[in-house]
């Protein structure tokens, strides 16, 4: 009986260690209504192999979620599952249009980007990963994610650097 106390209470700190930067994951990459189901089945899954956990059982549960989600999400939903909503700023006031336009300038090169480079990118810069932990979820080599990791960054500055539409029309 201590021992099943014990199992369930380090589940409850698993669960609440973890909990927020997981649900924020899946959210990225889900509607908001299906983002709980994925987690819930994440959690499920992650008691069931409690006792075959690693020890850094953050990257573990990222890829259980991402499988959760491949899953769920076949076909036209696959490619919507990667993409990642910016957060929205409030309305921009007139002496920040520079602002303004960076932002949009930004949106405009990630929406450029393929959905795995955004992933590559998303699992680093918004769900804090390390190369090791990213290429885990990936479920390749360090090194492989590395190079795709530069090369999704070299894609986004290109993008960032292209010519904006409006620019196309005023050189004409």
């Amino acid at each position: 009986m201590h021992t099943d106390e014990g199992r369930q209470e380090r589940f409850r700190r698993l669960h609440a260690e973890t909990y927020p930067d997981l649900l924020r994951f899946v959210e990225r990459r889900v509607p908001h209504s299906e983002s709980e189901d994925v987690v819930s089945t994440v959690f499920l899954t992650a008691w069931r192999r409690f006792d075959d956990l690693p020890d850094d059982v953050r990257p573990w549960l990222f890829a259980v979620a991402r499988r959760t989600m491949a899953n769920r999400t076949r076909g036209l939903l696959r490619r919507r599952a990667l993409d990642i909503r910016l957060m929205s700023l409030p309305a921009s006031a007139p002496d920040d249009t520079a602002g303004a336009a960076a932002r949009i300038d930004l949106e405009r090169a990630w929406r450029a980007l393929s959905p795995a480079d955004r992933e590559v990118l998303a699992l680093i810069a918004f769900d804090g990963l390390t190369t090791d932990q990213a290429a885990t979820v990936l479920g390749c080599r360090r090194t492989t994610f590395a190079m795709r990791l530069s090369r999704s960054r070299q894609r986004l500055q290109a993008a960032l650097s292209a010519p904006r539409p409006r620019d196309l029309q005023e050189q004409s």
